[in-house]
């Protein structure tokens, strides 16, 4: 998977291409923890160009969302595709995360 990072007005942007799977979720849950222990509690990950979402993935994502809330922070995604989506919505999740059409829409929910 590739990463890219930036911050802006407070507000972590993660941007990911691939797929978000076991072998994988380990380099997005790295990347999350380090602004997370700088003290960025409001993140967001651009789906755009993310392909497949395993349980592996989900189970991030997650655990990811209740640590944000437990530091007052959020965990916001946008721009899901539809494949993506639908994985989401058989799993139940969609009423758990954060999920928004597009990235203004997100930013400015966090």
């Amino acid at each position: 998977m590739n990463l890219s990072q930036d911050e802006k007005g407070g507000r972590v942007i993660i941007r990911c291409e691939g797929r978000l799977d076991a072998m994988t979720s380990p380099q997005l849950e790295t990347a999350m923890n380090s602004w997370v222990d700088k003290k960025k509690n409001h993140i967001l990950i651009d789906f755009s160009r993310i392909d497949y979402l395993s349980s592996a993935g989900m189970r991030l994502l997650l655990s990811m969302t209740k640590r944000l809330r437990s530091k007052q922070g959020k965990l916001a995604l946008c721009s899901i595709h539809d494949d993506v989506m639908e994985i989401i919505r058989m799993a139940g999740f969609e009423q758990i995360l954060n999920i928004y059409g597009t990235e203004q829409e997100a930013i400015k929910s966090l």
